[in-house]
C-alpha cells in the first residue's frame, strides 16, 4: 500500500501551463510595444540635430553681415557638423545668391549616406515641407531610415522652431 507524504511539494502540470499561457500573452504584448518605442527613440537624433542646425542658423543670421540672411554659401559657415554613426542625413539650403537666397539644398559632413531601402541622400519633401533658406527664414530637414523599410522617415525645423514629421517611419 502506498501513503501520502504531506511534505510533497511543487507545481502541477496544470499550473505551470497555466503560468506558460500568461507569459506568452504578456510576450505577445511586449514586444511589439518594444519596439515601437524602440523605433520612436531612434528619432530623437533627428530631433537632436535639427535643434542643433536651429541654434548654428539663427547665431549665423545674427552673425551676418550686409544683409542678415540665413542663407550661408556652405553649410560649413554654420558651425554645425553631425558626429557619430548618424541614421538620418540633415539638409540644409546653401549656395546663396547676391540677394541673400539659397539655390541648392546640401547634406551636412558626415550625414548618413544610405541607399537602401530607403535613399537619404536626396533632400526630403514630404507634406508641403522642402528645405530652403533665405533673408528671412530656413526650414531645415532630416531624411533617414530607422526600420530598414522602403519609407524615409522625414523631419523638418524652421526658423520658428516649428519641428515636424509628416512621414512617419515608425509603425505603431
Amino acid at each position: 500500500m502506498c501513503l501520502e507524504s504531506k511534505d510533497e511539494q511543487g507545481f502541477t502540470l496544470i499550473e505551470l501551463m497555466i503560468v506558460v499561457a500568461i507569459l506568452g500573452i504578456l510576450a505577445a504584448i511586449a514586444i511589439p510595444n518594444f519596439n515601437a518605442y524602440q523605433m520612436k527613440s531612434k528619432q530623437s537624433e533627428a530631433k537632436v540635430g535639427l535643434g542643433a542646425i536651429f541654434t548654428a542658423a539663427v547665431a549665423y543670421q545674427a552673425e551676418s553681415q550686409n544683409p542678415q540672411s540665413y542663407a550661408p554659401y556652405t553649410v560649413t559657415q554654420l558651425g554645425w557638423r553631425v558626429s557619430g554613426s548618424p541614421r538620418y542625413s540633415f539638409w540644409y539650403q546653401d549656395g546663396a545668391d547676391a540677394a541673400g537666397s539659397g539655390t541648392v539644398p546640401s547634406t551636412f559632413t558626415g550625414s548618413s549616406i544610405a541607399t537602401t531601402p530607403c535613399n537619404v541622400t536626396t533632400a526630403p519633401t514630404s507634406g508641403g515641407f522642402q528645405v530652403l533658406a533665405t533673408s528671412s527664414g530656413f526650414t531645415a530637414g532630416a531624411n533617414g531610415n530607422i526600420d530598414v523599410d522602403a519609407t524615409c522617415d522625414q523631419w523638418f525645423i524652421n526658423d520658428r522652431r516649428s519641428l515636424q514629421n509628416p512621414t512617419n517611419d515608425v509603425a505603431l
